[in-house]
């Protein structure tokens, strides 16, 4: 990527990464969810253009959200390992500081034994999450010299900053990432990190009394510092901007120097956004959410829906006349699974210099026999640019 960065160079050239958050499916019944979905408008899409499957990470791993979009931005995610925490706070607008340590939290149900029934306690409401929120504050704002700074964000989702000296992120996350089992206690992996461990037990300790049902209990994970990384419009001579509903995917774009466009909660919220500011960038992240969280809740039919949905809008992004379209996941979520999963990316490229491969649909199976193979989604950047001709010749 450090060749890419040399060879960079401006033009007018619009590009677009329609990012279709847990797109990837494994069949159920025979068919994957992408191609159960009537997709009219993304399978002529198709015809014209360039199809393939991307490893986040590499094969076989299963990737975080973080890992698998710095990866589709450009950035190596194993040179770059961002903590979920600190995307989370810059997704929700928090100043964080070089002193603190960020995480991401959920509100939880646990049952009497203490034992995680939920970990999204029902996808509570987002206002509610706000009155817990501010409860949580006014009686938690400081643990021995450490400042607690709590955010709500989406649904069960809120961040947590610990503020002060001596803080480091290497502790233990105490989200099991499954129910039946007992949140995870927060010890220090390595001896400097033993006050951040002791501070974040006594946090969750002053919640649990706080927290009624059925957001009676916080996980936490990410914990994270303010990493140090070049943004793109000085790797890629970009004018990048953001279109996302979900403050994660709002920090990771701010992470790599992305202007974040407001839009309201639907898609055809961000399709208004991106026209509306279609005149004033060249690069553009346009996120859809819904998918991914379907296919973790094991809504085979939801996520159906929700593609079909975004089939729907793509004659309106058309009209826009982008140079570049790249449609992809960051990761696959099959709603067979309930989870990420290591599976590839189905993935299309369309521009005005490619070679088609004419398939006449949009599906896993067309793009594992597509042009462009299987091969990392960090090449994905490098190939967006190459399609803008955003990148000079190498060599003599």
């Amino acid at each position: 990527m450090e060749l890419i960065d040399k060879l960079s160079v401006k033009n007018s050239r619009k590009l677009l990464l329609l990012l279709l958050d847990g797109l990837g499916g494994v069949p159920f019944d025979g068919k994957t969810e992408l191609e159960k979905a009537r997709t009219p408008n993304l399978d002529l899409l198709a015809e014209k253009s360039v199809l393939g499957l991307t490893d986040p990470v590499a094969s076989g791993i299963t990737p975080g959200s973080g890992p698998a979009h710095l990866a589709l931005f450009g950035y190596d995610p194993i040179k770059y390992e961002i903590g979920r925490g600190i995307l989370e706070a810059l997704g929700v607008g928090l100043d964080v500081t070089y002193k603190d340590i960020a995480v991401r939290g959920n509100f939880s149900t646990v049952d009497d034994k203490g034992l995680v029934v939920d970990r999204r306690a029902g996808r509570i409401s987002t206002e509610e999450n706000k009155r817990i929120c501010s409860i949580l504050q006014k009686n938690i704002n400081k643990i021995e010299d450490v400042d607690v700074i709590i955010h709500p964000g989406k649904e069960h989702r809120f961040v947590v900053l610990f503020r002060g000296d001596e803080l480091y992120p290497e502790v233990l996350e105490t989200d099991p990432q499954k129910v039946g089992s007992l949140p995870i206690e927060c010890w220090a992996v390595n001896k400097k990190s033993e006050k951040t461990a002791r501070i974040v037990r006594e946090f969750i300790k002053s919640a649990k009394v706080l927290l009624k049902t059925p957001a009676n209990m916080v996980l936490l994970r990410g914990f994270a510092k303010y990493p140090t990384m070049p943004t793109m419009k000085e790797r890629f001579k970009l004018s990048p901007a953001c279109i996302a509903t979900y403050p994660m995917y709002k920090g990771l774009a701010r992470l790599v120097g992305m202007d974040i466009l407001e839009c309201g909660q639907t898609i055809r919220d961000e399709l208004d956004t991106l026209k509306n500011n279609w005149n004033n960038f060249d690069f553009f992240y346009l996120h859809i959410k819904k998918i991914d969280s379907l296919g973790e809740d094991g809504d085979f039919d939801g996520k159906v829906r929700i593609i079909e949905e975004v089939d729907s809008i793509m004659p309106a992004v058309l009209l826009l006349e982008p140079d570049v379209i790249v449609i992809t996941g960051d990761h696959s979520t099959p709603a067979i699974l309930k989870s990420h999963s290591w599976h590839p990316n189905p993935l299309l490229l369309y521009s005005d210099f490619i070679i088609s491969d004419a398939f006449k649909t949009f599906t896993e199976r067309n793009c594992a026999r597509g042009g462009l193979g299987r091969f990392p989604s960090l090449d994905v950047m490098s190939l967006m640019l190459a399609n803008g001709l955003k990148l000079k010749k190498y060599g003599a």
